[in-house]
């Protein structure tokens, strides 16, 4: 069993224990050890091998015993006598916005609600007006979470799939009979969701790969099994193709397979007019039908006129003109980042230390690592106090001794109270490096309330990013209702920046809002949101999210160097006595 699906047990128990209103403290050690294990970089079957289990953060010799149980017979006893109280359909009511414990309880004793789609017909008739607290509004709420739900089993997010995938790939690059393997389709560009996998390969005994891919144990069910296609189930649910195609023409299977279906059809418009045919196969003179192209991706754009084009562009949203003018964007890439500008420690709800987190930032090679821990006001979250930020301040100047590699930037992820208001007085802010904002609670605020809520946080000139700007979770929570055009307006006539946050259920803003704050000139900050050190690598899904917004280096304030940052930061904000 792999670390995300111990991760899933853990995290079943918690939302049972949760509606069995349960001890808050036991519930929140199943869902940091779940957490911790979908993080971990090491297979936790190695992890246990080892005997190393009890050295994750999280993880007690009670919580190990479970893992190895689960290791060893693929089911934990302690959930199968939870389950055994709580249907499995309860739980699913849990992933509804808006419908918490107490009310997938209440739902589950009062009328049998025992599944989404029970629920949903429910609500259509009317039936859950009357209950404790369930009023009209509350009604709606529950019918729109239904649909966010419901669109999140369709498509699978980015974060999840992209793992799955690469594990996929390191084991078939591995057999001596591949000589080629790319991922494909929506995967390869990025997408923040994506509906399957696909995977295409060059090899001269496709027999081999189709016999190894369908035996492999990530699958659940054959779907299909071909001479140089083959279709499984992956056990984590999601579909992947795979397919054999021949050296000459991969290339041009590549570019067909990525799409999107769009582009390829601007694509093959563009080649016909000078009498090229562009398939799977090639790229062909229209006339004699030979093949003039098809081996590597880039000679197949070449062929037709085209400079090669990314595969994150590849939406046709100006991506042709743009390479037939020579406008392609320099895309941003990793190693263009400096440092992060959003991360816990355990003085709130990160799972490690100060020196935990800055040794991890150097290891990683950044010139500097925020120490962004929230305010009061997300008590769920273990915001500190003023005079807790204070010591938490002098705390960090006086580790800078400690560590002279890199600069470690005294920071907050301030609330946005309702008002607009910061969580903190701005004789504490004018304390610190940098000061990031962000919406936690009051998401059902009006859109006027809401936009105004943040414009009035953007004119604070202690203020310098506004992060995960919609609060939007993919799959789990649709934005709060604000007009971003109002926001994006405001960030740029306060010289604010706005953060694409790299967390996984979040990569927020998303491509479309990042692209108009750079039409706009409104920089963004790319920044993992770290609780777990190991997220520190979620900076790959930023990026992604960055390049599919056409941004480049000058775009982004951590690719940035220090004394520039720095200046950017505090060039505007007066003195606080």
């Amino acid at each position: 069993m792999r670390n995300l699906e111990i991760a899933t047990l853990f995290h079943e128990i918690a939302d049972l224990l949760e509606i069995k209103d349960d001890n808050a403290f036991k519930i929140r050690a199943y869902r940091r050890a779940a957490m911790n294990l979908e993080s971990l970089t090491e297979e936790i079957e190695a992890v246990a091998a080892r005997g190393g289990l009890a050295d994750i953060a999280g993880i007690g010799k009670d919580l190990a015993a479970k893992i190895r149980q689960a290791l060893e017979t693929g089911r934990m006893a302690y959930l199968d006598e939870l389950r055994a109280e709580i249907p499995r359909g309860v739980v699913e009511l849990m992933a509804i916005p808006g419908v918490g414990p107490k009310t997938a309880k209440l739902l589950f004793q009062q009328l049998q609600v025992d599944s989404v789609e029970t629920l949903e017909s429910l609500a259509l008739q009317g039936k859950l007006l009357g209950l404790p607290g369930v009023k009209q509004k509350t009604v709606d709420n529950i019918l729109k979470g239904i649909q966010v739900v419901k669109a999140g089993r369709e498509r699978m997010p980015l974060g999840r799939a992209l793992p799955l995938a690469h594990e996929l790939v390191r084991i078939l690059e591995q057999l001596p009979e591949v000589r080629q393997i790319s991922l494909a389709g929506s995967l390869r560009r990025m997408r923040e969701t994506v509906k399957d996998v696909d995977l295409l390969v060059t090899s001269a005994q496709p027999a081999k790969i189709m016999a190894v891919f369908t035996s492999l144990p990530q699958v659940s069910e054959v779907l299909l099994q071909g001479e140089t296609k083959a279709t499984i189930r992956h056990r984590e649910g999601i579909q992947v193709d795979l397919r054999v195609v021949e050296p000459d023409c991969f290339g041009a299977a590549l570019q067909y397979f990525t799409g999107s279906k769009t582009h390829n059809i601007r694509v093959r418009e563009f080649a016909v007019r000078k009498g090229l045919k562009v398939s799977e196969y090639g790229v062909f003179q229209e006339a004699t039908g030979t093949r003039i192209a098809g081996a590597g991706e880039e000679e197949v754009y070449n062929a037709i006129g085209l400079p090669y084009i990314p595969p994150e562009l590849r939406e046709d949203a100006g991506e042709v003109e743009a390479a037939l003018e020579g406008r392609l964007p320099h895309l941003l890439t990793l190693s263009d980042l400096r440092g992060d500008l959003h991360a816990h420690t355990n003085w709130t709800d990160g799972h490690h230390t100060l020196e935990a987190l800055i040794e991890a930032a150097q290891r990683k090679g950044y010139e500097y690592i925020i120490v962004s821990d929230h305010s009061r006001a997300a008590t769920v979250a273990g915001g500190i106090s003023e005079e807790k930020l204070l010591e938490q301040i002098g705390r960090i100047r006086a580790l800078s001794k400690k560590y002279p590699k890199i600069r470690i930037l005294a920071g907050s992820e301030c609330d946005i109270l309702a008002d607009g208001s910061l969580d903190f007085p701005d004789r504490a802010l004018a304390q610190l490096d940098i000061v990031v904002c962000a919406i936690h609670s009051r998401f059902k605020q009006d859109r006027a309330g809401m936009t105004a809520r943040i414009v009035k946080a953007l004119s604070n000139p202690y203020v310098h990013i506004f992060a995960h700007p919609t609060g939007r979770l993919i799959g789990e929570r649709d934005p709060y209702d604000v007009d971003m055009e109002a926001v994006l307006a405001a960030a740029r006539q306060y010289g604010k920046a706005l953060e694409i946050n790299a967390q996984p259920s979040r990569l927020d803003l998303n491509d479309h809002h990042a692209r108009q704050a750079k039409e706009l000139g409104v920089k963004l900050a790319i920044s993992t949101d770290t609780h777990v050190l190991d997220q520190l690598d979620n900076m790959a899904l930023g990026v992604a999210v960055a390049r599919r917004a056409w941004l480049e280096k000058a775009d982004v304030i951590n690719t940035w160097p220090l004394d520039k940052l720095l200046t950017w930061a505090h060039k505007s904000r007066p003195k606080v006595a």
